[in-house]
């Protein structure tokens, strides 16, 4: 089921929170912790305001979430980022506020932001690209008030390509505001249109596109002087009364506000006099204008009408305020319900409450993003902290990416090298790394204990007591005995050290798993809308076909760690049976080699090759090349024949498409050990930390 869902319009005035309040209505049915979420809000919270729609849902259905988590950022907050080259942050803030609802919901719904003028196309695609991230199914909402229905269906189209351009999950489009008179026809051309997801077309309410006069009265913040308990009625138009009584009679209509100066005692005894009146229309209202109120004598008599309709005042003069007047856009406020109630009404007379909820809990977004991914990434870190030690304590990187750890307490770390060196660098980048733990490995109160073990471990290879002393004082020598002793559940190094330096002492003492007889590597590559597993292209230069099919099956294992639903693809320059040679035939063995291992390691594992990268990834080439295959076309596990095509291979895909290339990851070790790129960024650093402590998860969670 999915468990969240992401509304956003097409423009403003939609209609778009009668749609959000029919969501919940129809999700708090079915599921039982729904909460509400706006990523962006454009209010000010200097200035007391707050966001209506979050205060109604909110109210609506008592909600427990604090107003304040119920956000991320406002849109002067968000902009500021934007103009500051800060687009992670605020997109990081937005999944970090989102992350922290769906820990304690079963169900999350997202609200869009939508502005007017130029910024409109740019503000949808700040849409897209949250949902996306926070992996939500959108419904779109498409307001068609004034439009003819061949200039709604153009504007659909619009943004449903855009949306499918960028592999976002579509689940439905609402058509709101429709003018009754062309519904069937509007239907008819979205039938011919074919569109994706399910279409439903609710027509224009005037109840619900109009302000009431409380909301008239508020926005403009008026005094309001007589009716206070009739604040509801809705003002469908508004005239102003600077003419004479009977033509004023004239152009009085049901729902219309009158608006005129306060000292026209004569317009207000008139209109309450119409209110009276078995054959006058009844009106919303009146608004005084100008500062002005009635006189002692006329307000006595405006006292004796029993429920008299709303009588509001503003400074403004009558020209002033109707212009006002013009530009307030509706809303439905939390306080009301008759509002509520017609809005609750219309969703269900024009939604098929059934269909759409099937739909819902039958839709699962498969779009994972790279920051998306991270976000998870760190989460499943934070779920169960473990401890890994970073042998490189006196790198700026290092340390920096150790404050972002600490900070979001995703791991515990304890950092090795020079105590004073360390400090001093911590000191001088202003960085607040309190709780990590600093081992000079000479002053180790475990130094003695260290050498003696790495003593007893290899002294059949040569090497002497004064050897280990020595051995043991390396950074990377003394971090892997940490984890070899259980005094740390993982390591990552490389920043400053090479590949060999790193992974040097694992091969020597942590050794390989009793199943592995080669420490191989991974790549996950973060696409725009998926993640896949890249091996080997990090460690073994030409491996057997024995070796390839181990790659095989700890990739495998390595993608299912990581929330990839693995699918093999054994690459090769040729699909199925219709190539041959040396290197297709090695590829074959190890498909077939790897299939026979995966029946006692990994049951149920779907391997294919030899296969072609095209036709392992695109549906098209899979039923042209390999029709009866299940992995061809769905491949999300690549194993790369030598260490040549693999690493080629993912600098091509990580430079021409824009991919985040994590890794590499290294696999078959009994205790995980990662290796950095020494040219690798903080953020880099972050992430590979995480892998490593998810990995030391998984180790412990195996043998159990």
């Amino acid at each position: 089921m999915a468990n969240n869902l992401y509304v956003a319009a097409t423009e403003p005035r939609s209609g778009k929170s009668a749609i959000s309040l029919g969501l919940m209505e129809l999700l708090t049915r079915n599921i039982k912790k729904v909460t509400f979420f706006k990523p962006l809000v454009k209010v000010d919270h200097r200035l007391g305001e707050r966001d209506n729609t979050i205060n109604l849902i909110k109210n609506q259905y008592n909600l427990c979430t604090k107003y304040e988590e119920m956000y991320a950022y406002t849109t002067a907050e968000a902009n500021h980022l934007i103009s500051l080259g800060k687009q992670e942050e605020l997109m990081d803030g937005i999944m970090a506020k989102y992350n922290q609802l769906a820990a304690v919901s079963d169900f999350i719904l997202c609200e869009g932001i939508e502005l007017e003028g130029a910024s409109a196309s740019f503000d949808f695609d700040i849409n897209v690209d949250i949902a996306n991230n926070l992996g939500c199914p959108m419904i779109l909402v498409a307001g068609a008030k004034m439009k003819t229905p061949e200039e709604v269906v153009s504007a659909i189209k619009v943004y449903h390509e855009s949306m499918e351009s960028r592999s976002c999950d579509l689940l439905a489009t609402i058509v709101n505001r429709v003018d009754p008179s062309y519904q069937a026809k509007l239907t008819s051309r979205i039938k011919q249109e074919n569109l994706k997801g399910l279409t439903y077309i609710i027509t224009n309410d005037e109840n619900l596109g109009n302000p009431s006069v409380g909301e008239v009265a508020r926005l403009l913040n008026a005094e309001i002087l007589y009716g206070e308990q009739n604040l509801s009625r809705h003002v469908r138009s508004f005239t102003i009364a600077a003419m004479q009584l009977r033509n004023l009679l004239e152009r009085i209509e049901y729902g219309t506000l009158i608006i005129t100066p306060g000292d026209r005692s004569d317009v207000v005894l008139a209109c309450l006099a119409a209110v009276q009146s078995m054959t006058m229309p009844n009106i919303s209202g009146i608004m005084l204008t100008g500062g002005l109120v009635p006189e002692k004598a006329i307000q006595t008599v405006i006292e004796g009408f029993p429920d008299t309709v709303p009588i509001i005042a503003v400074g403004e003069n009558t020209y002033q305020a109707a212009i006002r007047v013009e530009n307030i856009h509706a809303a439905i406020t939390p306080d009301n319900t008759r509002k509520i109630t017609q809005a609750l009404a219309v969703f269900e007379r024009h939604v098929d409450m059934d269909e759409l909820s099937d739909k819902i809990i039958k839709t699962k977004t498969t779009i994972v993003t790279p920051k998306m991914f991270e976000s998870q990434l760190l989460q499943r870190a934070r779920a169960n902290r473990q401890h890994i030690v970073l042998p490189e304590g006196e790198t700026d990187r290092v340390l920096q990416a150790a404050e972002i750890l600490l900070r979001r307490e995703v791991v515990d770390l304890t950092l090795l090298g020079n105590e004073d060196k360390i400090k001093e660098r911590i000191s001088s980048l202003g960085l607040h790394l309190d709780n990590a733990a600093i081992i000079e490995p000479r002053k180790s109160a475990h130094f003695e204990e260290y050498a003696e073990t790495y003593y007893e471990l290899r002294k059949n290879k040569g090497i002497t007591q004064d050897n280990a002393h020595d051995i043991m004082g390396d950074l990377n020598f003394f971090g892997t005995m940490m984890i070899y002793k259980g005094h740390a559940d993982g390591m990552v190094s490389g920043a400053m050290h090479t590949t060999a330096d790193t992974i040097r002492p694992a091969f020597q003492f942590i050794k390989t798993k009793p199943e592995c007889s080669i420490v191989s590597s991974v790549f996950l590559m973060c696409l725009n809308d998926r993640v896949l597993a890249y091996g080997d292209c990090a460690v073994n230069p030409n491996p057997t076909a024995e070796e390839l099919a181990e790659i095989a099956i700890s990739s495998a294992q390595t993608a299912a760690i990581f929330g990839i639903n693995p699918l093999v693809a054994m690459l090769s320059y040729s699909s199925g049976k219709s190539g041959k040679g040396e290197q297709v035939e090695k590829v074959r063995k190890a498909t077939e080699i790897a299939q026979e291992r995966a029946k006692t390691l990994f049951p149920g594992l779907e391997i294919e090759g030899p296969i072609q990268y095209d036709a392992a990834v695109d549906a098209e080439v899979a039923r042209t090349k390999m029709p009866d295959s299940k992995v061809a076309g769905r491949a999300t596990v690549f194993v790369f024949p030598d260490l040549n095509t693999g690493n080629n291979t993912y600098k091509a895909v990580q430079r021409s498409a824009n991919a985040v290339a994590v890794g590499p990851i290294l696999q078959g070790l009994r205790k995980p050990v990662n290796d950095l790129s020494r040219g690798c960024l903080v953020t880099d650093i972050v992430n590979t930390v995480a892998i490593t402590a998810v990995q030391a998860q998984a180790e412990k969670l195996a043998k159990k």
